[in-house]
């Protein structure tokens, strides 16, 4: 007798439901959201159980970042914060007098805008290595945005009153960034436009140098490459030999010290100290050859003392207004992202946090004290954060010891750079700038996204063949339209099986991945918006007629079933949910089934409120793309 037959019984896939997120009133909602956008780092979450005088002293810290580490402060931190102090003033005090110069500015405004935003930040700013003062971009931008309407040579005190006025309306649009945290907005200038924007900038910034390295009187004020070459061989008659031995011989002293420090890191100083001895040596050689070097043009008085009280030249009103607050815009987002960025950059070779909120409520209150300390933009050096990371800075005490320097030169020194050379602020200028043009980021952002590199192109030729403003705003309106491509366009793909697996991956990407008989399984990978419904809808319909080619063509089975992966739609609006059901009754139509899996809790919630989510029924959702396939062809299987 034959054993019985053993019935083998198969047991359904297991189905998870997929639920609405917990229920949240309008009110809940909206604090939930407003916290994401403007506190995403929790900042207030070590005020929770505290005592008020523990709250007040973190609320110090949390103000004045100075609290956190001054009473842990030694003899050590400040030694090595005077002999950092000393080596960034020695760069500080030649490089402010250039970049004023850069700016169409007295020279003794460069000094005086290295002595006091420096000590203002000492107290506000919570990065460590951060050397604060004026800086070769926003210099340029500034002096280019308010020559172009107001001469500095016809109308000195305008222009001086526009400076001091756009200084402070950028520390006001800085601060108020950091108070009401929306730092984001100068996200919207990315390292593909910075790296073409400053490339750009660097060389015009070189090219303006030719004028004191010539010894050329009279010179162009426009900033495009053309008419600045232009004006550079019209003048020849205007070159004189001394100048251009002297601007040539210390200019390659510098770029050798540059290259020396830039092999070895330790010989920093080497580098940091160059522009300095640079100014002493060129002076000297000035002072004891006056007679036959009357030819170089020299810089001549400065006056002593600190810095003169300015709010008086600061003016709200006029014809003038738009202008400055053009201005002040502009290089308010340049400084700030300058200066954020290469706080950033040393911090994280430090192991420590920049709050970028606070960064900017301290460059922006810096910036407005500073306009009323006859100051002009300043923020985070990379050069002088560099030397001071080098030298062993702890803290922002190098910063007071550098303004310390600073103060004493104003008030003692002033007289002996009488004889300094003009030349050679523009190759100390040339040096500073020629580190700007980072060709190994652009290789980078060639290699890895197209559109990026053409955004970098477009913000370096807007800025050398229109200006200095328009080319960042090209390259600005390049990565909006990035971003507007990127949303309009989303990524969309065929998603097939892994044998042996329960993961699903694209069929292009994965040669191993097969697809699934009687199934169409796409993923969408972006919140599915009103921008994008349109695409989205034509997509999804050309998807369908081509699989229903594939299988035509291949003799396979018929499709039954779409199934969308929601896994990457992380937010939908209502055009994207009549997108999705117009979508479904189009394939019901066909008789084709939709499908959704895995679809976000805040999609899941707004389906529900809009009365769709029911329509789908209980074979319309699954946690999964796979929980989909098992399930649904069981109930094929199952059918007669």
């Amino acid at each position: 007798m034959s054993p019985p037959s053993m019935m083998v019984v198969t047991s359904p896939p297991e189905v998870h439901k997929v639920v609405l997120p917990p229920s949240k009133t309008t009110v809940q909602k909206l604090r939930h959201r407003l916290a994401e956008i403007f506190f995403p780092d929790a900042p207030f979450d070590k005020f929770r159980n505290q005592s008020f005088s523990n709250r007040f002293l973190l609320g110090l810290q949390f103000l004045f970042p100075i609290f956190v580490w001054a009473p842990n402060y030694n003899l050590k931190l400040l030694q090595s914060d005077v002999v950092s102090g000393l080596t960034i003033a020695s760069l500080a005090i030649p490089q402010g007098i250039s970049y004023a110069k850069l700016a169409n500015l007295p020279p003794i405004i460069g000094l005086y805008s290295s002595f006091v935003p420096p000590l203002i930040y000492s107290v506000l700013g919570s990065s460590r290595h951060l050397a604060v003062g004026p800086v070769s971009i926003a210099s340029l931008v500034m002096g280019t945005m308010l020559n172009e309407k107001v001469s500095y040579i016809d109308q000195p005190t305008l222009y001086l009153q526009l400076v001091f006025t756009a200084t402070f309306l950028a520390g006001v649009f800085q601060a108020g960034l950091g108070l009401l945290r929306l730092g984001f907005v100068i996200d919207f200038l990315s390292k593909a436009t910075l790296v073409g924007f400053m490339a750009g900038a660097a060389i015009i910034v070189s090219l303006q140098q030719l004028k004191g390295l010539l010894g050329i009187v009279h010179f162009t004020n426009k900033m495009q490459i053309i008419p600045v070459l232009t004006s550079v061989f019209q003048r020849r008659d205007e070159w004189t030999w001394q100048t251009i031995v002297m601007g040539a011989g210390f200019l390659i002293f510098l770029l050798t010290a540059r290259k020396v420090s830039m092999a070895n890191k330790k010989l920093f100083w080497v580098s940091a100290a160059a522009p300095l001895t640079s100014v002493i040596l060129s002076t000297l050689i000035v002072f004891f050859f006056r007679s036959k070097l009357h030819m170089i043009s020299i810089i001549g008085h400065l006056p002593k003392g600190l810095n003169p009280p300015s709010s008086n030249m600061l003016h709200f009103h006029g014809s003038y207004l738009g202008l400055a607050m053009k201005t002040g815009l502009i290089t308010g987002i340049l400084s700030l992202t300058e200066g954020i960025a290469v706080g950033r950059t040393f911090a994280s070779l430090r192991n420590y946090q920049v709050d970028g909120n606070q960064e900017m409520m301290a460059i922006g209150f810096m910036n407005m004290a500073g306009s009323c300390s006859s100051c002009y933009v300043t923020t985070g050096s990379f050069s002088r954060s560099a030397v001071n990371y080098n030298a062993g800075a702890q803290t922002t005490v190098s910063n007071i010891m550098m303004s310390t320097t600073v103060l004493i030169t104003l008030l003692f020194l002033m007289p002996l750079f009488h004889y300094t050379p003009n030349v050679i602020l523009g190759a100390i200028i040339i040096t500073a700038v020629i580190g700007l043009i980072d060709y190994e980021a652009a290789f980078r952002l060639w290699k890895v996204d197209k559109l990026d590199f053409l955004t970098c192109l477009c913000s370096f030729f807007g800025v050398l063949f229109i200006s200095v403003p328009l080319g960042l705003a090209i390259a600005v309106g390049v990565s909006v339209l990035k971003i507007l491509l990127h949303v309009t366009r989303p990524n969309t793909a065929a998603l097939g099986n892994i044998p042996g697996t329960h993961i699903y991956q694209n069929l292009h990407r994965y040669r191993e991945a097969q697809k699934v008989p009687s199934f169409l399984i796409v993923s969408i990978e972006a919140p599915i918006y009103f921008a994008n419904t349109t695409y989205v809808h034509e997509r999804m319909l050309r998807w369908i007629r081509e699989e229903e080619e594939w299988i035509t063509k291949h003799n396979g089975s018929i499709l039954k079933c779409v199934i969308l992966d929601m896994t990457a739609v992380t937010a939908i609006d209502t055009s994207g949910i009549d997108t999705l059901c117009e979508i479904r009754r189009l394939l019901e139509k066909r008789s084709l089934q939709l499908v959704l899996a895995n679809p976000a809790g805040n999609v899941m919630e707004k389906m529900h409120h809009s009365g769709v989510l029911e329509s789908f029924g209980l074979n319309g959702l699954y946690l999964s793309v796979s929980e989909a396939v098992d399930d649904i062809s069981t109930g094929w299987k199952c059918q007669p």
